[in-house]
């Protein structure tokens, strides 16, 4: 028993040194925002671009390929914002929960801590020393089976802001790029082709260091398909745009 407390334990006791340098992913949060936001930012207001492009007008894309830049990083970054406040509105509400189960119930929740540990082989009778020390501290028991029975870590208090402002921003560098070509080309074809080019470009950049960050064997395909994606939506606006009955003047 004393060595398995020693092998959960060895995060948080001081003076443990060891020479074993584990890699991991870490601020995975932020990464994951980030890429929720160029992800939509690459797609949305380049399939937009692409359609306004069939009407042959490079101000029509401008104005409404801003509008849609300005008001989709303000509505993603306060989608981002909604849903880390909703996620630390849910710890909280289980804590308190929680607490009043160790509280009430204290015997269900030992019973609780031995279903847990019963997989990695720890009867009651080799629990037990863990259960005396957390019934020691009612917080650090709380903490226990938020951690353990409910798979729930407590959310930074400033996640909520941190997520709006990375997914806002996300989206608006990323929608700003197949923008530019139209900036600086008045004919909206040509700035299409040149807008088509360099997005598809990005896309395959940003679809390959996102999955070298989060599945480095799968690198070459997720750049792939990250430009199959933004090629369909693109495609479809621009045939649908196309498509549709234009009036002559």
């Amino acid at each position: 028993m004393s060595s398995i407390v020693k092998k959960l334990c060895r995060s948080v006791s001081y003076g443990y040194r060891h020479d074993h340098l584990e890699e991991h992913f870490e601020s995975a949060d932020v990464v994951r925002d980030a890429i929720i936001g160029l992800s939509d930012g690459l797609t949305v207001p380049f399939a937009l671009a692409a359609g306004l492009a069939s009407l042959g007008d490079s101000k029509i894309v401008i104005y409404g390929g801003a509008a849609e830049l300005v008001s989709g990083s303000i509505s993603m970054g306060l989608g981002g914002y909604l849903a880390a406040k909703s996620e630390m509105e849910h710890y909280d509400t289980e804590r308190i929960r929680e607490e009043m189960e160790v509280e009430d119930c204290p015997d269900d929740e030992e019973e609780e801590i031995v279903e847990i540990l019963a997989p990695y082989g720890l009867d009651r009778e080799a629990a037990q020393p863990l259960i005396n020390k957390l019934k020691s501290d009612p917080q650090k028991f709380v903490d226990f089976m938020m951690k353990f029975e409910l798979n729930l870590e407590k959310p930074d208090p400033r996640r909520s802001w941190i997520s709006a402002l990375t997914i806002g921003a996300s989206y608006f560098v990323g929608g700003l790029i197949p923008l530019l070509p139209y900036i600086f080309v008045d004919n909206a074809h040509q700035a299409l082709l040149i807008s088509v080019a360099v997005t598809f470009v990005t896309l395959l950049i940003f679809g390959y260091i996102k999955s070298r960050l989060v599945n480095p064997r799968g690198a070459v395909w997720g750049a792939i398909q990250t430009l199959f994606i933004g090629a369909i939506a693109a495609g479809a606006s621009y045939g649908i745009v196309y498509l549709l009955p234009q009036d002559e003047h």
